[in-house]
């Protein structure tokens, strides 16, 4: 999520609310008991469904969505060029460093597996397994939000039906009447609302942030293999790339270079971005290989 969706969020969100505010009465709209009806009774529902782990989980998994950023294709192909020319210079073992470093978990356990000397078909088969009940769970945490989703409309219409119960009861007196109408309308809207305006985006969301962490899960798990490979660095560039959109799109050997003069200047040779010198096939210039 980038600043432009809260701030679209909130414009189109106070444009919503101030609609109600239209009305000779802004205080037909606001009712206690309506939202405590539709509100327990999705909340209490939804603990009838699902364990309560699931839902400490779930609501975990929403606030992250909203307030962690995942790293771009950009950084992540960045990274994963790193640590192919790193590992071209110094060996694998080198990659131990980054391992300790990084943040990013998936990339944490495949650089680990690496370092321990995994065989490449065990760090696929490792990685496709991780990724695979990776997406399993957070279904599942989608699945009780678009669960919670479809239980607030269900709970404002029985809210209305509590009201329309307690005008039926009330004919003839007409405070009991007056009392019970804002109940029986405002329920279904809240019921609205609530399943529509905040529990179907947030599953939404969670999809979403789902479908981009496993491209960039993908990513690196392409990455780390063709290290392990040690395939060509200029090819694993140009593989790399096609996550990115044509749009988006670098010239890899710019990037490579990049990395190639960090490596120079770590050992005090002068950087070169820039200049003519060739980089071969391993992404290294001549005389940087590592002996």
């Amino acid at each position: 999520m980038t600043p432009w969706n809260y701030v679209a969020a909130l414009l189109f969100g106070g444009l919503f609310v101030g609609s109600f505010m239209l009305s000779s009465d802004v205080g037909l709209f606001l009712n206690l008991v309506a939202l405590t009806i539709v509100v327990s009774g999705t909340l209490g529902a939804t603990f009838l469904s699902y364990p309560a782990s699931d839902i400490r989980a779930a609501y975990s998994v929403a606030r992250n969505s909203y307030t962690q950023r995942p790293p771009t294709e950009h950084e992540i192909i960045d990274s994963m060029l790193d640590l192919a020319v790193r590992s071209r210079q110094r060996g694998i073992l080198a990659l131990e460093e980054v391992e300790e470093q990084t943040t990013v978990t998936f990339l944490r356990s495949a650089l680990g597996m690496l370092v321990d000397g995994y065989k490449a078909e065990e760090v696929r088969d490792i990685l496709a397994t991780e990724m695979h009940y990776f997406r399993r769970r957070r279904m599942h945490h989608e699945r009780l939000f678009r669960h919670m989703a479809r239980l607030a409309p269900a709970f404002g219409v029985a809210g209305s039906v509590v009201g329309l119960i307690g005008m039926v009861a009330g004919i003839g007196d007409p405070e009991v009447i007056v009392s019970t109408i804002p109940v029986a309308l405002t329920s279904t809207l809240y019921g609205i609302v609530i399943g529509n305006f905040v529990l179907t985006p947030i599953a939404e969301n969670i999809s979403a942030k789902t479908d981009k962490e496993l491209m960039l899960q993908t990513l690196i798990s392409d990455g780390v293999m063709a290290i392990l490979q040690e395939q060509n660095t200029i090819k694993l560039a140009r593989k790399l790339e096609s996550f990115v959109t044509p749009a988006g799109r670098t010239e890899p050997a710019r990037s490579l270079l990049e990395i190639r003069d960090r490596y120079r200047a770590l050992r005090g040779e002068p950087t070169t971005v820039g200049d003519s010198q060739p980089i071969t096939e391993d992404g290294v210039t001549p005389g940087s290989r590592r002996p």
